[in-house]
C-alpha cells in the first residue's frame, strides 16, 4: 500500500505519519511507500518504510496531478487553513480550503481514466458546517447552516467527497472533527485556539489569555483521538457508509469553567492563576455560531472512539508532549 498525507507538516499530520510508521500497515496491508507534502517541507522520520516529502500549494495548477501520478492507495487530506485565517482573509481560504480540495479530486478522477483508480481518500472536515439555529445537542441528521467561510468551504468540500464518491471515481470518508486540544506548540490563527492556550500555557508555566465567558460550551478530542479517528476512517469498511460519506466524529462536551477545573484537578491552582480573562469580541462572536454538543451515534456505531474526559484529554497532552512533567 503506498500512502499520500497531504498536510504532513500539521500538528495532526506529524502524529498521523508517527502511527502510520509504527504500525507499519492499514488494513492488514503492508505500506510500501509514504509520501508527505505540505506547503513547508515535513520532516521525514527515520524508517525502513521509503518517505518522500515536498513542499507545494495543492491550489496551485496541477500540483494535485502530481502528488497522485504515483497512483497511491490510500491519501489523507489534511491541508487547510485554519477557521480565523480565512474568515480574515476570504479569498485565501477559498483558493486553499475548497479550490485545493477539487483540484484533488478531479486529479484523482483523470488519473483514474487512464487506468482504473479507486483510492481511498480521508477528508478532515469540521464542526464548523454547522450553525445557527443550534439544538442544545446535535444530532447525526442535523442540516448544514455554517456562519463562517471556513465553515460554508468545508461544508463544499463535504458535498463534493459524497458525490465524487457515488460517481465512483475515489473511495471517500469526510470526518468533522471536535475542535483538538490540547494543541501543543505555538498559538495559531485559529478562533478556537484559546481553548489550547488555557491548558497549554498554564502547564507551561506561562500566561494564558482567555477572550470569552467561562460559560461558552464546546466539543473537544485530543489529538490521539483524532489520529485514532484518521486510521479507523483508513481501514473501516466503507460499503456500510452508504452514500453518507461524511461523520461527525465523537468527542466530549466541556464548559470552558469545566476546562479550568480539570486543568487545576490535574495540574493545582497555580496553574489555574495564570489564566487572565481579556475578552475578544471578534473571536466572542464566531465561537458564538459554533455547535456546543454532539450525539454522534453513527460514528460511534461504526467503530470511532472518543475521550472519555477531560482531565484524561489534559493527561494526554503531558504525556505526549510533556514527558510525564505536570500536576500540582
Amino acid at each position: 500500500m503506498k500512502v499520500l498525507v497531504i498536510g504532513a507538516a500539521g500538528m495532526v499530520g506529524r502524529k498521523l505519519v508517527a502511527a502510520l510508521l509504527a504500525t507499519g500497515r492499514v488494513a492488514n496491508r503492508a505500506i510500501t511507500g509514504l509520501a508527505l507534502a505540505d506547503v513547508i517541507a515535513p520532516s521525514a522520520p527515520a524508517s525502513s518504510i521509503p518517505i518522500t516529502t515536498v513542499a507545494v500549494d495543492l491550489s496551485a495548477p496541477d500540483v494535485a496531478a502530481r502528488l497522485v501520478q504515483d497512483r497511491p492507495d490510500l491519501i489523507f487530506h489534511l491541508a487547510a487553513i485554519v477557521s480565523g485565517e480565512a474568515e480574515a482573509d476570504f479569498e485565501k481560504g477559498y483558493r486553499i480550503n475548497l479550490d485545493g480540495t477539487r483540484h484533488l479530486l478531479e486529479a484523482i478522477r483523470l488519473a483514474g481514466q487512464a487506468a482504473p483508480y479507486q483510492p481511498r481518500l480521508v477528508f478532515t472536515s469540521s464542526i464548523a458546517v454547522f450553525g445557527e439555529p443550534l439544538p442544545a445537542v446535535i444530532g447525526d441528521s442535523h442540516e448544514h447552516t455554517p456562519l463562517t467561510s471556513y465553515g460554508t468551504q468545508k461544508a463544499i468540500c463535504e458535498l463534493l467527497l459524497a458525490d465524487y464518491s457515488r460517481r465512483g471515481f475515489l473511495d471517500g470518508i469526510g470526518i468533522r472533527l471536535p475542535t483538538i486540544v490540547v494543541r501543543p506548540g505555538k498559538p495559531n490563527k485559529a478562533a478556537s485556539g484559546f481553548f489550547s492556550g488555557i491548558i497549554r500555557e498554564p502547564l507551561a508555566g506561562q500566561e494564558a489569555l482567555l477572550p470569552v465567558a467561562d460559560t461558552v460550551r464546546h466539543w473537544f478530542a485530543s489529538p490521539r483521538a483524532a489520529v485514532g479517528f484518521l486510521m479507523h476512517a483508513a481501514s473501516m469498511d466503507t460499503g456500510l457508509l452508504g452514500n453518507q460519506r461524511n461523520l461527525t466524529m465523537p468527542g466530549l462536551a466541556a464548559t470552558v469553567a469545566e476546562q479550568i477545573a480539570a486543568l487545576e484537578r490535574v495540574a493545582g491552582a497555580k496553574a489555574t492563576a495564570l489564566i487572565r480573562r481579556q475578552p475578544d469580541e471578534t473571536i466572542a462572536r464566531i465561537v458564538a455560531g459554533w455547535p456546543q454538543a454532539f450525539e454522534a451515534k453513527r460514528a460511534q456505531a461504526l467503530g470511532f472512539v472518543a475521550d472519555s474526559s477531560f482531565d484524561d484529554i489534559i493527561r494526554v497532552h503531558i504525556a505526549d508532549e510533556l514527558g510525564d512533567r505536570g500536576g500540582s
